[in-house]
Formats: C-alpha cells, sequence, structure tokens
C-alpha cells in the first residue's frame, strides 16, 4: 500500500497526513509508555521494544506499559482503560487478579518464601494435576520452554534415540532444540537452525513436517525406529481452524507400535479446551505433554506430566520406605532452584482445586461465548467486505488466510499493524492478530470490542488505509 494519491492536485497526501495526525493522538494518549521505552532502552535489551518494526510507523513501535490489572480490563501507565484480548499471552483464564488466587498468593506471602526444603504443597498439587489430566506422574520446572526441553530430553534417555519430529506452524518455546525451521537448499527442503546464535547441528536430529497432512505419517512411519518423540502443538496458535483428529488418531497408532514417545505441548490448550486439555478434546492420549499458563494463574510456572516409563528418568521410579526396593531406573538431569517455587505451587493448588470443583461447565460455558463472539465479528467482515476472517478453537481465536491479498504483502501487514494500533486507541488490548476470551469477559466487554472493530475499519477506510 503505497501511501500516495493520483488524483491530488496539491503536495499534501491526504492518507500520510490522517496517518501523521493519528500517530499524534497515539502517541499523545499513551505518551509516558513512549517515554520510558526510550528512557530505558539503552539498558533493557527487550524484544517487546521493537517487535513489528516499520518505517512507516516507527513512532508508534513501543510496548504499552501496564499498571494495574483486574478481571476482563487493564490499565496502562498514562491511566488508559482496554478491553484485554491477550489476558497475559493466555495465562489468565480466569480474568486477572481473580480472589481466590489472589487469596493463595496472600496467605503463602505469610510464611515466607523458603527454597532449599521441599515444598510442602508440591505433593498434593502433583495429585490434583494426575486426577484431573489422568496422568500417572508430575514433575514442576519454572517455565514452559523448559518443560518442552525437558520432555524431549526424557524422551531421548528412555528411548535410545536421537530424531524428533515436529511440525512447520507450532511453537515451543525458545529452547535451540525447536528453533528450527524447513528452507529450500539446491531445490531441496532441509531443516536449518531458525535464527542466529543456533548452532547448524541442534537441525540435523530434528524433523520439520506439515501439520495435518497424511503425507507426514508416511515420513514418520520411514523415521519411526530413529525417532525418538514427536512434539505437536495439538492446535496452533496462529491456525486455530486447524483441527486434525483423525491425523491425531493415527499419528497416535504409529508412535505407539514403534515405542516414540507422543508428546503433547499443552502450554495454551491445556485447561482451556478441556480439563483434560487438547488430549480431551481429540480422544488422544500422549505419552507425555508439558503445560504451563493457565496452571500457575499468573505466577511462573512449567509442567511436565506423563506415563511413569517416562518420567521415571527424574528419580529412578518408584521404591518403599521399609523393603529392599530401590531406583532401578537410571536418570537423567533434570533441576532448577526456583522449581516449586513456594508462591507458583500456592497458586496452581488454588487453580487446580477451583478447576476441580467447576468440572467442565466453566471451559463450555468460555468456549460458546468465543464461537458466538467470532460467529458476529466474520457476519460483520463478510456483510462489510473486509477481507479478514477469524476461527476460533475453544476460547483461543485469530486471524487465517482468506483467498488471495490483493495488495503486496507489505501493504497487508501494514494494513493488520494499523488495525492493531487503532484497536489500541479504541481501548482495546490485542497485540497482533489472535487472542484469547476469559471467564471474566462480559457481553459488554465482547459488544464494545465489535463496536471498536468497526469503528477501526470505517476510519482507515474513510482516510484510504483500508480498501
Amino acid at each position: 500500500m503505497q501511501l500516495t494519491n493520483s488524483t491530488a492536485t496539491t503536495n499534501v497526501n491526504p492518507q500520510q497526513q490522517y496517518l501523521e495526525n493519528f500517530i499524534a493522538r497515539y502517541t499523545n494518549r499513551t505518551q509516558t509508555s513512549k517515554q520510558l521505552t526510550q528512557a530505558y532502552r539503552s539498558v533493557l535489551a527487550d524484544r517487546r521494544n521493537s517487535m513489528g518494526f516499520n518505517k512507516t510507523i516507527k513512532e508508534m513501535v513501543y510496548p504499552i506499559i501496564g499498571k494495574r490489572a483486574s478481571g476482563s480490563k487493564i490499565w496502562d501507565i498514562d491511566s488508559n482503560e482496554y478491553v484485554d484480548l491477550l489476558m497475559g499471552f493466555a495465562v489468565s483464564f480466569f480474568g486477572h487478579n481473580p480472589p481466590f488466587i489472589k487469596e493463595a498468593i496472600k496467605e503463602r506471602l505469610e510464611q515466607g518464601i523458603h527454597i532449599g526444603t521441599q515444598s510442602d504443597l508440591a505433593g498434593e498439587v502433583a495429585q490434583l494435576f494426575c486426577e484431573l489430566t489422568g496422568m500417572e506422574r508430575v514433575t514442576f520446572s519454572n517455565t514452559g520452554t523448559e518443560a518442552v526441553m525437558t520432555a524431549i530430553r526424557l524422551a531421548r534417555a528412555t528411548t535410545g534415540r536421537k530424531k524428533i519430529a515436529m511440525f512447520a506452524g507450532s511453537y515451543h518455546g525458545h529452547f535451540d532444540g525447536t528453533l528450527v525451521k524447513r528452507q529450500k537448499i539446491d531445490s531441496d527442503l532441509v531443516v536449518v537452525p531458525r535464527f542466529p546464535g543456533i548452532l547448524p547441528n541442534v537441525a540435523q536430529d530434528v524433523l520439520v513436517l506439515d501439520y495435518g497432512n497424511f503425507k507426514s505419517l508416511e515420513i514418520i512411519k520411514a523415521y519411526q525406529h530413529e525417532l525418538a518423540a514427536v512434539l505437536v502443538e495439538p492446535i496452533q496458535n496462529e491456525r486455530p481452524d486447524i483441527q486434525p483428529k483423525e491425523f491425531l488418531l493415527q499419528l497416535r497408532e504409529i508412535t505407539q507400535k514403534s515405542g516414540t514417545a507422543l508428546i503433547f505441548d499443552e502450554m495454551i490448550t491445556g485447561f482451556r479446551l478441556h480439563l483434560g486439555g487438547a488430549q480431551a478434546w481429540f480422544g488422544v492420549k500422549a505419552d507425555m505433554a508439558t503445560y504451563g499458563k493457565i496452571v500457575g494463574g499468573g505466577l511462573p510456572i512449567g509442567v511436565i506430566a506423563g506415563k511413569a516409563n517416562y518420567m521415571d528418568r527424574i528419580d529412578g521410579g518408584i521404591w518403599n520406605y521399609g523393603d529392599a526396593s530401590f531406583p532401578q531406573v537410571e536418570t537423567t538431569f533434570f533441576s532448577g532452584t526456583y522449581c516449586k517455587h513456594p508462591l507458583a505451587m500456592a497458586a496452581a493448588k488454588a487453580v487446580l482445586n477451583y478447576c476441580k470443583n467447576q468440572g467442565n461447565a466453566l471451559q463450555e460455558q468460555v468456549n460458546q461465548r468465543t464461537s458466538q463472539f467470532v460467529e458476529k465479528l466474520n457476519n460483520y467482515f463478510q456483510a462489510d467486505g473486509v477481507p479478514i476472517q477469524l476461527a476460533n478453537c475453544g476460547s483461543m481465536f485469530n486471524t487465517i488466510p482468506l483467498g488471495e491479498a490483493s495488495d503486496s504483502g507489505e501493504s497487508t501487514s501494514l494494513s493488520m499493524d494499523l488495525i492493531s494500533y487503532h484497536l489500541l486507541y479504541e481501548g482495546v488490548f490485542l497485540i497482533g492478530d489472535g487472542g484469547f476470551i476469559s471467564a471474566a469477559h462480559t457481553d459488554e466487554d465482547l459488544d464494545y470490542v465489535i463496536q471498536a472493530v468497526k469503528n477501526t475499519i470505517k476510519e482507515l477506510r474513510e482516510n484510504g488505509l483500508l480498501p
């Protein structure tokens, strides 16, 4: 999209003029976020400070700095209020600062932060987790990246194999071993590091396949006796419309026969789609699964859960006092100073008990309301000729490809960026093309978002920045 007007008779470009006016309004509204980002840029190396950089809108490229959050709303450092559709990147399923989590953390703080002794809550939290998910054993880490890294290590230690398979479009954290991609070199598709700083040899033991494509199953069969694990993000964040149940059922059958660990990355889907996560949603039981986000209630946590033959590699397996039993399984290494942090354990216990008491009714209700929200927006887009389509799986939603774009890729990207900035200006907190509905969002919240979308499209069209 070129910011020009071929019919203009003066040097004033209406599109450029509007854009400059909007940038001035936006930066005035969020001026403290911009000022603080610039003030600390020299000392704070932070990816968010430059995300989505575009020279055309350079003056708006800075993160909104938050001040407080409650329910479905957040307030920035300039006291602007937003309906939050990002919800902590899928963390805050119950809304921000829910009383039952707040009270659990407050109570735990009074007892001090004891690290070094075993957590007095870890066993209870593990038992609750197994009860709700059907997993056999559990261990805790600090982040989702650590959880995925550990699950892969356990799979390799158990099977004695090196290779893993994963799928294009999935995200499994910032572990070197999963930050790879396919690239065409001399007419061949090869797996290479995705970013600078990742060693080429990391990619040698990874297959990157097409998700939901049954040809991928044939490749997995061909490598089945070399594969330690197949790592799956069952619902990819960017493509919630891809829900390949039959593909996953066949994948489960292949991996079961070959002794390959099937690992589900349930960071987003765990406790969101269903209490049993995507495994219950699809009716597919993984050997291991990794969790985080919702489970921690806003506190950092990662969870690795799975069958005992894999999880026994953590501690040597089950043994008892008073008899001749002993740890018989050869272990690999797993550790972390802040694993089972007292505050994270307190929050996780509160979350799991709350989920247990609610049953699946809460997830079903939020899933239904998200589907209705997406349907209303899609009806508007179609009726008004807006080249955008949303899809959802449960309470997660995102834009999906819709035909061939008439503009260049750069133009389309700028258009989506402008929609995002206008929504922020309208009081809707959404970074990127997708978000999450929580149990705290009201009908009034969602109606407000829909109207903000309509206002945004109307304004951009009137000023020649959208077709």
